[in-house]
């Protein structure tokens, strides 16, 4: 009775080996016959892509902010460690407070915050080539989409930020490119 128990796990164990084999080869061959799309069959392109980082609350108390354009800043994105890109544009702004005016009217006005004088919102303007797939911009293994955390380190600063804005561009001209990054300088 014994003997035949075990004869019973073995031939189990080499039931699931024997499964597992004819799965991976059934998968092989579906792959190769090209009814299963593998990752580099789903890149339609590779093209130029620009994104804004928005950084809220950043606090410098020098004199001009770290983050200069034209310079490259090494980017991290969900904590990995991606690449040097270029920096295209920079944009700060002190924090800002929304105060009601004395009159009857209800008219607000806003005025940088006194109490907060070393507080910046920052917006960063990135550049990079990308594999463009039917989900968007890929960069580094990750999608880029707005929202997607990312930290930017130069020699003397480390920020975190998210996406705020994508654009995929081909080839573009910096007269082009500079026209399309200046349309929106308020920072608010």
């Amino acid at each position: 009775m014994e003997k035949l128990i075990e004869l019973a796990k073995k031939f189990k164990v080499d039931l699931i080996i024997i499964g597992c084999v004819i799965i991976a080869l059934f998968v092989g061959f579906v792959t190769f016959k090209g009814y299963r799309q593998t990752a580099d069959k789903q890149i339609e392109a590779t093209s130029n892509i620009i994104f804004k980082v928005y950084m809220r609350g950043v606090t410098f108390s020098g004199e001009d902010i770290p983050i200069k354009k034209g310079e490259k800043t090494f980017i991290s994105i969900r904590n990995v460690p991606y690449s040097d890109l270029d920096i295209v544009d920079v944009k700060a702004d002190r924090r800002k407070l929304v105060l009601q005016t004395p009159s009857t009217k209800k008219v607000v006005i806003v005025v940088e915050d006194p109490a907060q004088p070393d507080l910046y919102d920052v917006v960063v303007t990135l550049s990079d080539k990308a594999k463009i797939t039917k989900d968007g911009a890929v960069v580094g293994g990750n999608k880029i989409k707005l929202g997607l955390p990312i930290t930017l380190e130069g020699a003397n600063y480390r920020f975190t930020g998210s996406v705020s804005d994508l654009q995929i561009i081909d080839s573009v001209d910096n007269e082009v490119l500079k026209e399309d990054m200046n349309t929106t300088d308020d920072v608010q």
